[in-house]
C-alpha cells in the first residue's frame, strides 16, 4: 500500500475468482473528480476552451 501511494503506480491483484487493481487513494479522487466533472453536459468543451486560453486574457473572476 505505501508503494502504491508513493510510487501512483497501480497493482494488479489477481485471485482464483477475479482480480482487482489497488490505486492510491489520492488517485481514485482524482479518477472520481474527473469522471463527476466530464458527466455535465458542456464541461469537457468548457474545460478545452479554458486550457487553451493564454493567462493574460484570464480573469481572476470565475464568471458565474
Amino acid at each position: 500500500v505505501d508503494e502504491v501511494k508513493e510510487s501512483h503506480t497501480s497493482i494488479q491483484v489477481v485471485g482464483k475468482r477475479g482480480s482487482a487493481v489497488l490505486i492510491s487513494e489520492e488517485d481514485w479522487r482524482a479518477i472520481e473528480e474527473t469522471l463527476n466533472l466530464t458527466s455535465i453536459p458542456g464541461m469537457r468543451e468548457s474545460i478545452k476552451k479554458g486550457l487553451k486560453t493564454p493567462v493574460e486574457k484570464c480573469s481572476e473572476e470565475p464568471g458565474w
